[in-house]
């Protein structure tokens, strides 16, 4: 019911008297607006008061948890008095209204324009996002406690020191009295320190420094001593708040509800399939390796696997057979009556070698190197490559007689093996 001033985009307006303005927000939804905000700075040479104007009269008509806590907050809020404030107003959010009251009649400045991208809300929403997805792995960290305990003790005090009272209080119930509170007092404060940061870092930044120092160190100091979590309970309670603080984030990292809470939906749908889809992708691999046709993979081995393989396997015949020569089943009446040494037969079953030494020097003698049958097979390939190809080049020649030379000398390690 007041007849206040409306404030648009990239407006100056300078007045001397005290006077209302008030900012409409568009209902027209852009995605491009997801983290732009409105900044709306009163500057003057004399104080001025800055009362902001709430549309509700009581809280009980708010829509959502935040806003019953913002309004809530505004109750005891006190106005303001400075030569300079800076408003940020979210885009599609409810209409600003504030009272601007100078104690003098010097003229005062009140500008608008646009941030189209407000680093504050990225790094809100991000942070968030990161905070949800991890917060199992990070409800498990020892340093992360600690973090988590220097923050809550420089930001929610009472909070933190009801926690570390929490063994002395015997009902549940006066805990979670107390506890509501402190939580209430705690936001309060975030509020008012949110709202004069800047004032107070410009007029008092020693106290502000010692007060981070006194009550980080205390916080840091009392963590260490109670020690990390170790029981599931408390870590699956840890996780549950990191989760609920990461949903708080994303809410206040952009500037429409609707995505906000879209975002908060997604994070929720891809937190409960991981489990589905982590069993599916489990049975596909299963059922790709069952159904997949394996195929056979031929090594060529070298001149010397095929020499150690054939050595190997030619004993572990040779030790089969002596084995099956030794069972009860084997007719070895029938097998002594066909052979022409039995002695020589018994002596192999008792383990002696299959061939006598007189056997492998003759086998030496004709196959080995510088056998006559080596001899006789490398001069009859050089004559025949002669008579076939007489053009040739001597260089050509003599890589062909190495082949053939190759060729025939794997030959006899293959009769001796066999």
């Amino acid at each position: 019911g007041r007849n206040c001033s409306f404030l648009q985009e990239m407006d100056v307006i300078q007045k001397r008297d005290e006077n209302c303005y008030c900012y409409v927000q568009n209902r027209t939804i852009h995605l491009q607006y997801v983290w732009s905000t409105l900044q709306v700075k009163v500057n003057s040479r004399e104080m001025f008061r800055f009362e902001p104007i709430s549309e509700k009269s009581n809280c009980r008509n708010s829509e959502t948890v935040f806003e019953f806590a913002a309004c809530a907050v505004q109750i005891f809020w006190k106005p303001e008095t400075s030569t300079e404030t800076f408003i940020s107003i979210k885009q599609y959010g409810e209409d600003i209204c504030f009272k601007i009251q100078p104690f003098k009649t010097e003229p005062y400045t009140v500008s608008v324009k646009r941030e189209m991208l407000d680093g504050k809300l990225l790094f809100l929403f991000v942070a968030g996002i990161f905070l949800f997805h991890f917060a199992n792995s990070l409800s498990r960290s020892t340093k992360f406690f600690y973090l988590s305990g220097i923050i809550l003790g420089v930001l929610a005090l009472l909070v933190f020191v009801l926690l570390t009272l929490k063994r002395f209080i015997p009902r549940h119930s006066t805990f979670w009295i107390l506890m509501t509170g402190c939580w209430m007092s705690s936001l309060y404060f975030i509020y008012c320190f949110k709202e004069n940061m800047q004032w107070l870092w410009s007029e008092h930044s020693n106290y502000l420094l010692g007060y981070f120092l006194a009550v980080g160190i205390t916080s840091f100091v009392t963590c260490y001593q109670h020690g990390p979590l170790t029981t599931e309970l408390s870590i699956t309670l840890f996780t549950w708040t990191l989760q609920l603080t990461a949903f708080v984030l994303i809410y206040c990292g952009v500037t429409i509800p609707q995505v906000a809470y879209a975002v908060i939906a997604v994070s929720l749908c891809s937190k409960g399939l991981c489990y589905p889809l982590g069993a599916a992708c489990h049975i596909g691999r299963k059922m790709k390796n069952h159904f997949k046709s394996k195929k056979l993979v031929f090594k060529c081995l070298t001149e010397e696997e095929y020499r150690e393989q054939g050595e190997t396997e030619t004993i572990r015949a040779l030790e089969e057979l002596r084995s099956f020569c030794r069972s009860p089943d084997f007719p070895s009446w029938l097998a002594v009556s066909k052979l022409q040494s039995p002695h020589r037969f018994a002596g192999f079953v008792l383990g002696s070698p299959h061939v006598t030494p007189e056997e492998t020097k003759a086998h030496d003698e004709e196959y080995g190197f510088g056998s006559v049958f080596l001899e006789e097979q490398l001069f009859e390939t050089r004559a025949e490559s002669e008579q076939d190809d007489p053009g040739n080049s001597i260089h050509e020649g003599d890589e062909e007689d190495e082949d053939e030379t190759h060729k025939q000398i794997t030959f006899p390690y293959a009769t001796e093996l066999l």
